[in-house]
């Protein structure tokens, strides 16, 4: 028995749905797997998405700023006093010269200003000999702020023995460099650059990168400790920046070269191909959603129209019985809207369960999860509102031809 408050239209609309059970069943389960499909696919690929941007950008800044390069102009052109043509002069590019940015503090403070900014750390960075005992690496010196720096690149959690909060005397080393020394924690390394300047620092930390290269290369320590060694009193090679928004990082690294004039490189830009690759990804699963719910559209209208041919003589009787034409269009389009809806629920649980099972199958080396996949509520929101509004939507049309038909011709069949 329905509840006698239940509107006309909702009473037969689960009446007729209730009849056709085996169409019903069919319609709700290819809703259902449509729904799953784009759950399950859009979970999948946003925790891809996010696992190889947080890769990415684990050690890098979201927005790089960096002094202008120094480039060479001919002082003469063109032809000679006698308008003989003289041949210009050969142009070779300077070598470029480590500098700091200029008045980089007055302009930290003007970024640190803007919106979307979450923050801006100076470096000191360039290059240096480290030597231990005979041994000797080339590596890439980075002088930081630790408070400001470990919160856009989180060294500490790739820290694999001791601490990340550098001092004067204290060095960063990776575990490529270390083993190639032949270092652990509490060892001293001597750090001595081009022109002599060298300064002898105890490794406080070993870390691991997860890329080989960066661990044979990159070391951290102490900002004045770089400055100092680097022969840039006070100064700052680059400053790093972190967004709310890592996808608008290239828009607010234009607004900052506007606003500043010192040259911005988001990491959209410094990872062109990458970031391309993502988009692709992008596009690519917003085609299969697109398809399948064409797909589960078509579904739902080709029921409904079998359904109005089959229930046109009862159609007909309503249609006598007094039912206006609006209220047999509010009974299709509702059952339309039910379809949608009770495969969107079935779907959804189905495509959970789904990203469940597949987290337990799919597992690294090491037995963890693959990439860490978050159920986020809203998917689950707009997919069911999604599949809802294709239900309503695909049921315009055979809920137009019931209201159409003619109550004589539709009870003599």
């Amino acid at each position: 028995m329905f509840k006698p408050w239940l509107p006309f239209e909702w009473i037969v609309a689960i009446r007729f749905l209730r009849e056709g059970r085996l169409q019903t069943l069919f319609i709700v389960s290819g809703v259902a797997l449509g729904v799953a499909v784009i759950v399950f696919m859009s979970a999948l690929m946003a925790g891809l998405q996010t696992n190889l941007i947080h890769r990415v950008l684990s050690a890098q800044a979201h927005i790089q700023l960096l002094p202008p390069q120094e480039v060479s102009r001919p002082l003469r052109q063109g032809g000679d006093a006698a308008g003989g043509e003289v041949e210009g002069p050969t142009v070779q590019p300077p070598l470029q010269r480590l500098k700091s940015i200029d008045q980089w503090q007055t302009v930290a403070t003007q970024i640190r200003a803007m919106p979307d900014v979450l923050v801006v750390s100076p470096v000191a960075g360039g290059s240096a000999l480290v030597v231990r005992g005979a041994a000797s690496r080339a590596v890439t010196v980075a002088g930081i702020e630790p408070d400001a720096y470990l919160r856009i690149v989180d060294i500490g959690d790739k820290i694999v023995r001791g601490s990340a909060q550098v001092a004067a005397a204290d060095i960063l080393v990776g575990t490529e460099l270390a083993s190639d020394l032949g270092v652990d924690l509490g060892d001293k390394l001597r750090v001595a650059t081009a022109d002599g300047t060298a300064s002898t620092l105890t490794i406080l930390g070993i870390f691991d990168l997860g890329n080989k290269p960066a661990n044979q290369r990159i070391t951290y320590m102490a900002l004045h400790t770089a400055q100092s060694l680097l022969g840039l009193p006070g100064g700052a090679t680059s400053l790093e920046v972190s967004v709310a928004d890592v996808y608008a990082a290239e828009v607010i690294a234009q607004r900052i070269t506007t606003a500043t004039g010192v040259e911005a490189d988001s990491w959209i830009r410094t990872n062109a191909q990458f970031f391309t690759a993502v988009s692709a990804q992008t596009t690519a699963n917003t085609a299969i959603r697109f398809f399948v719910g064409l797909s589960v559209a078509f579904g739902i209208a080709s029921v409904l129209a079998v359904a109005v041919v089959q229930k046109s003589r009862e159609i007909g009787i309503l249609r006598a019985m007094g039912i206006s034409r609006a209220q047999i269009l509010r009974l299709f389009l509702l059952q339309g809207a039910l379809l949608g809806l009770g495969g969107s629920v079935v779907g959804s649980a189905a495509g959970a369960l789904g990203l469940f099972l597949w987290q337990r199958a799919a597992k690294n080396a090491d037995g963890t999860a693959l990439f860490p996949l978050v159920l986020d509520p809203a998917l689950f929101t707009v997919a069911l509102l999604l599949a809802t509004a294709t239900g309503l939507l695909s049921a315009v049309a055979p809920a137009r031809r019931a209201a159409r038909l003619d109550p004589v011709v539709a009870i003599r069949g």
